[in-house]
């Protein structure tokens, strides 16, 4: 694995992932809900590879898993020479032990894996003991820093339960998305695929189709 960019710098200055020695860069972004906005990342993706990547794939759900549709998509269609561009490590997966693994299978494909952020590449063509160690910590740290976060908004929810203003929040399920993905999957469209064409995650597609009508 190599940990440095690849690539020469564009007119801006900007690291560029070289176009030497891959076919196609394709960027990934995910953002947790549907109403966040994932132009950041793509910002960011674009100035990392110096343009417009070949291919967006774009989740709206948690990171917590990997089974995600647009992250599906992308490790299907990636193959040997192409580039896979991320923001950053947390946007990959949460876990670090998930971020090896989509890394190390991708590397074994014959993929570039380059994250923004960090400005580091991995690929199959060097190796270096150095980039393992620092994507290991690295995504620990991104890790730990996600579980403050989480530790924070328990707290702030625990003392907003105790001054009796906490409703938690709104349900996804509304009978707008139960009807389109009733639709959807009545069309023989799998719940998977019903979901990433609604932006939503599979959970929410289950809770759309099976809550009460008057939860809609």
């Amino acid at each position: 694995m190599n940990a440095n960019p690849v690539g020469g710098v564009t007119p801006n200055g900007q690291n560029a992932v070289s176009t030497a020695i891959r076919h196609d860069q394709v960027g990934y972004a995910r953002v947790s809900s549907i109403d966040q906005n994932p132009a950041r990342q793509e910002h960011a993706i674009r100035e990392a590879i110096g343009g417009e990547p070949k291919r967006w794939f774009v989740d709206k759900a948690s990171g917590r898993t990997t089974d995600r549709p647009a992250l599906r998509d992308a490790l299907d269609w990636l193959r040997d020479g192409d580039t896979l561009v991320v923001a950053s490590f947390d946007r990959l997966a949460r876990s670090v032990v998930d971020l090896r693994r989509i890394v190390d299978d991708l590397v074994a494909r014959g993929v570039r894996v380059h994250f923004a952020k960090e400005s580091m590449t991995f690929a199959a063509d060097a190796t270096d003991p150095m980039a393992t160690l620092l994507l290991s910590v690295m995504g620990a740290i991104a890790e730990f820093e996600v579980a403050l976060i989480r530790e924070r908004q328990a707290e702030g929810i625990a003392i907003a339960k105790a001054k009796g203003k906490y409703r938690g929040r709104k349900p996804v399920a509304t009978a707008s998305l139960a009807g389109e993905a009733r639709a959807l999957i009545d069309a023989g469209v799998p719940k998977a695929e019903a979901a990433r064409r609604l932006g939503v995650s599979r959970s929410s597609i289950y809770q759309a189709l099976t809550a009460p009508r008057d939860a809609r």
